[in-house]
C-alpha cells in the first residue's frame, strides 16, 4: 500500500549553534531600540527574523512510502494430548476460522506452523514458535495466537515476544482428569523375593478423597484387585518367580466424566536376577584338571562355592593320623539332607562312590535333581568301576549309563577333537563356540583331547560327540531340574592352551548357567521387547524346520498373526509397529512372551486436561487472552481486531469476544520530494526591501 505525506522541514545553510548566536546578536541589537521606542524597531525585528529564517533553509517535502502489512503467527498443537477425543477436529475448525478471518485484514499476514509430536520432551511450542519468530521482523509482529490444550512443557521464565499472546483452548474449563502415577519402580529384583512398588491414583481438577479399585495383572495372569486412596501413595508388592523380565500392568479404574482413560493405566518392567549363585563342588581323586573347575567358579563373583576334595578314600589305609590328612571332616549329613537345597548346582568332578555317600543321600540328591535343582558331573575311568555313581540311586536322573559289553575298555583311549553336533548346533549351550566345526562333516579347530568314556545315552540331547560319534556331553532335563554329563576328564587341556587350546571357560561357563535356569540360554524360548515403538519378537529351538507363525494380541485385545524370519542357530525375529501403549502378548503356540510399551510420551499424557495455567505468565505478560473454543461442532472463535501499540488487545468473552493484534504501522520510504520555501533569490530581496524601508521610517 502506497501513502503520500507532506511536512515542512528544515536544512540550515550554517550551523545550528551559529545561527543561534546571530539570533541572540540579532535580540541584544533589538533591546535597546525597543526600550527607547523607535520608529524602525519593528522593522529591524523583521529583517533580523527573516535573515534567520533564510539561513534555516525552510523545505516543503513529500515523501512517497509503501506500507508493509503485520504479521500474526497462528501455531497449532498437533501433540498426543490435543488428538484426545473431538480436540483434533476442534482445533483444526478454529484454525481454518482464524485464516478466513485474517484473510480480511489486509493490512494483516497470518503465518502457520504446527507444533509436532515432541516423544519423552513432551510439547515443545514455545521452541517451534521461536524457530518460526525468528524469520519475522520484530517491527512488524503483530501478535501469536496458539490453538492448543495448554499442555506445553517448554514456557520460558520470560515472554519471547513483546505482542501480545493469545491461546484458544478446546473444550470448557473445569475438566477433570483420573491418572495412575508410578511414584517409584524397581528395575530388578532378586529372584524368589518380592519388589514393592509406589504408586499413587490421583484425580485432578477434582476436590474430595475417596478410594479407586487398582487391577494388578502380572505377565498376563489373572488380575487382582485393590482399594487405592486417592491422593496417597499405594505399596503393592510383586514376587519374583523367575529371570528375565516380568511385566506388570496396572490399570486404574475410570472415573465418570473424565477427559479419557489414557493416563489411567501404567506398565513396569522388572528384571529377575537370581541372587549370589551357592554352587557345592566336591572333587574325587586328585587328577590335572582338578583345579579347573574351582578356578571357573571362583572367577565369577556372582557365585559362592563350596569346595570339597576327598584327598584319600576309606579304603586306603597308610596308618597317617586323620587330624594330619583333612581340615575337616566332610559334613555329609549337613551337605546332602539338611542344607542341599540350598545349593543352586552341585557339581562332581571324577567322584567316585567309594562308601563315603550313602545311598540315602545319593537318593536324596536325585530328588533334589527332579525337584528343581541342578547336577552336573564330569567323569573319568571311574564312571565305567563299581563304584560308579551310574550304580547307585543316582544313576536314575543320568542321561547315559557306561556302555555294557564283556571285555571292552571303559575308557577309549586315543586323540580327537570334540564334535558339535546337528542338535549341538543349535542348542545355546553349544551354539557357535570359537573353533567349532562350521557343519556336521567339518571337523573343528579346537584342540585335542585324549579320553572319552564309552556311554549309551539313554535321554536328553547329546550336543558334543567324541570320536566315532560317541557322546562326550549330554544335556537332559529330569522333572523340574536339569543334568549335563561331560564323558571326559580332558577338558583341562584346552584351558592350558594344548594344541591351539579351546573355549573350555565358555563351555563350561555356559553348561552351568543353562543347568540353573539362566534366561537367555533357555534351548525352547520366545521373548518379545519394545523399542522406540518397534516391538522386536526372537524364537529360539532346537527342533529343525521352518518356525510356526506366531500369534500377536494388543492391549486393546486386537490379534493378528505374523511369520518369522529363519536365522541361523535355531533362531528366529520378526519385527513390527507397537504403537499401543499397554502389554502386547505374544505366542507361538507353546510359549508365550509379554512385552511392555509405555505411553510414548510421559509429559504429555501426565495431565490430560485442557488447561491454560502453564501459558498464564506468558498471557499476563503480553496481556493477551485465553479463550474456551467450546464443545460445539463450530467452534466459538473470537473476532480478530487491530489495535494501537499501548491499547487493550482482548475484550469480551465466549463468540461475542475479541482478541487484539497490534498494529505497527511499519512502511518504508520509496521516494522524498523537497521544495525551499525561502529561496536565495527570494530571501536577498525581502531583506534589503526591509532594511530600507526600515532606515526610511527611523531617518524621518
Amino acid at each position: 500500500m502506497t501513502q503520500a505525506l507532506a511536512g515542512i522541514d528544515f536544512a540550515p545553510v550554517l550551523p545550528l549553534w551559529l545561527i543561534a548566536a546571530l539570533g541572540v546578536v540579532a535580540v541584544l541589537a533589538l533591546v535597546p531600540a525597543f526600550l527607547r521606542r523607535a520608529r524602525g524597531a519593528a522593522l529591524r525585528a523583521l529583517v533580523f527574523g527573516l535573515l534567520l529564517l533564510a539561513l534555516g533553509n525552510p523545505r516543503l517535502v513529500e515523501e512517497t512510502r509503501e506500507t508493509r502489512p503485520d504479521i500474526a503467527l497462528l501455531v497449532v498443537d498437533r501433540s498426543d494430548s490435543a488428538r484426545i477425543g473431538r480436540r483434533a477436529a476442534q482445533l483444526e475448525a478454529a484454525r481454518a476460522a482464524v485464516e478466513a478471518r485474517a484473510a480480511r485484514l489486509s493490512d494483516l499476514e497470518l503465518r502457520t506452523i504446527e507444533v509436532p509430536e515432541g516423544g519423552n520432551q513432551g510439547t515443545r511450542l514455545f521452541a517451534a514458535a521461536e524457530r518460526a519468530l525468528a524469520e519475522i521482523p520484530r517491527a512488524r509482529l503483530a501478535g501469536v495466537i496458539a490453538l492448543t490444550d495448554g499442555q506445553v512443557h517448554d514456557v520460558p521464565a520470560q515472554s519471547p515476544v513483546a505482542a501480545p499472546f493469545h491461546a484458544l483452548l478446546p473444550g470448557r474449563p473445569g475438566e477433570v482428569d483420573r491418572r495412575l502415577r508410578v511414584v517409584e519402580a524397581p528395575g530388578f529384583g532378586i529372584v524368589g523375593k518380592s519388589v514393592e512398588l509406589r504408586v499413587a491414583v490421583e484425580d485432578l481438577g477434582a476436590a474430595g478423597s475417596g478410594a479407586a479399585r487398582l487391577s494388578i495383572r502380572r505377565d498376563g495372569a489373572a488380575p487382582r484387585i485393590e482399594s487405592v486412596p486417592l491422593g496417597r501413595e499405594h505399596r503393592i508388592a510383586i514376587p519374583i518367580e523367575r529371570g528375565g523380565p516380568t511385566v506388570v500392568e496396572l490399570a486404574a479404574e475410570a472415573r465418570p466424566g473424565e477427559v479419557s482413560e489414557l493416563n489411567n493405566r501404567a506398565v513396569v518392567t522388572i528384571t529377575g536376577v537370581r541372587d549370589r549363585l551357592r554352587v557345592l563342588l566336591v572333587s574325587g581323586e586328585p587328577h590335572a584338571g582338578e583345579r579347573t573347575w574351582r578356578r571357573l567358579l571362583k572367577a565369577d563373583p556372582g557365585v559362592d562355592l563350596v569346595h570339597f576334595t576327598i584327598l584319600r578314600p576309606p579304603e586306603k589305609d597308610d596308618l597317617t593320623p586323620l587330624n594330619e590328612l583333612a581340615l575337616i571332616a566332610f559334613p555329609v549329613r549337613e551337605l546332602f539332607q539338611v542344607k542341599l537345597r540350598e545349593f543352586d548346582l552341585v557339581v562332581f568332578d571324577r567322584f567316585a562312590n567309594r562308601g563315603i555317600l550313602p545311598p540315602a543321600y545319593l537318593r536324596n540328591i536325585a530328588d533334589y535333581v527332579r525337584g528343581g535343582g541342578a547336577l552336573l558331573l564330569s567323569v573319568g575311568p571311574e564312571f565305567a568301576g563299581p563304584t560308579s555313581l551310574a550304580a547307585t540311586p543316582l544313576g536314575a536322573v543320568l542321561p547315559a549309563r557306561p556302555a555294557a559289553g564283556a571285555g571292552q575298555p571303559a575308557a577309549a583311549e586315543g586323540a580327537f577333537r570334540p564334535h558339535v553336533t546337528a542338535l549341538g548346533a543349535r542348542h545355546p549351550v553349544t551354539e557357535g563356540l570359537t573353533g567349532a566345526n562350521p557343519d556336521e562333516a567339518a571337523e573343528a579347530r579346537w584342540g585335542r583331547w585324549y579320553r572319552s568314556m564309552r556311554a549309551d545315552a539313554r535321554a536328553g540331547a547329546t550336543v558334543m560327540e567324541a570320536a566315532g560319534g560317541a557322546p562326550l556331553l549330554v544335556l537332559d532335563r529330569v522333572g523340574e531340574g536339569r543334568v549335563a554329563l561331560l564323558l571326559s576328564d580332558h577338558i583341562w587341556l584346552w584351558s592350558r592352551g594344548h594344541d591351539g587350546g579351546g573355549p573350555q571357560a565358555e563351555l563350561l561357563r555356559r553348561a552351568a548357567h543353562w543347568l540353573m535356569r539362566e534366561p537367555e540360554l533357555e534351548e525352547e524360548d520366545l521373548t518379545a521387547r519394545i523399542d522406540a515403538g518397534q516391538m522386536t519378537v526372537q524364537r529360539r529351538s532346537v527342533e529343525p524346520g521352518p518356525p510356526p507363525e506366531i500369534s500377536i494380541t494388543a492391549p486393546d485385545g486386537g490379534s493378528r498373526r505374523q511369520a518369522l524370519e529363519s536365522g541361523a542357530g535355531g533362531h528366529a525375529t520378526a519385527r513390527l509397529p507397537a504403537d499401543q501403549p499397554g502389554v502386547w502378548q505374544v505366542s507361538d503356540g507353546r510359549r508365550t512372551a509379554f512385552a511392555a510399551a509405555a505411553a510414548a510420551n510421559p509429559p504429555e499424557v501426565a495431565d490430560l486436561r485442557a488447561d491454560p495455567a502453564r501459558l498464564a505468565p506468558i498471557l499476563a505478560a503480553t496481556g493477551g487472552a485465553a479463550r474456551w473454543l467450546g464443545e460445539a461442532a463450530e467452534p466459538a472463535v473470537p473476532e480478530l481486531r487491530r489495535v494501537a501499540p499501548g491499547r487493550d488487545t482482548q475484550g469480551g468473552d465466549g463468540r461475542t469476544g475479541w482478541i487484539g493484534l497490534r498494529r505497527n504501522g511499519d512502511h518504508t520510504v520509496t521516494g522524498i520530494a523537497a521544495m525551499p520555501l525561502l529561496p536565495p533569490w527570494l530571501a536577498l530581496p525581502l531583506v534589503l526591501g526591509l532594511a530600507v524601508l526600515g532606515w526610511r521610517r527611523e531617518g524621518r
